[in-house]
């Protein structure tokens, strides 16, 4: 079996279609050459939103307060 290499690409729209660009050390490594054919497995990353709340302070009594219905 032979050995599964990963890398992250970015994609972009040509026409109706999605490309992404192998990079060049992947495409020495395993010798790809143009016009060839190669089986590619698809894994979507999920985002990761950490800190991106940075810089929001602690609520304060009056951010409590606000939205309550006053009578």
């Amino acid at each position: 079996m032979e050995e599964e290499l990963s890398t992250l690409t970015k994609t972009w729209r040509v026409g109706g279609s999605i490309v992404v660009t192998l990079p060049t050390n992947l495409v020495k490594e395993k010798s790809i050459q143009e016009n060839e054919i190669i089986e590619i497995k698809i894994k979507k990353q999920r985002k990761n939103y950490f800190g991106a709340l940075k810089g929001i302070g602690s609520f304060t009594k009056e951010d409590r307060a606000k939205g309550q219905l006053e009578s």
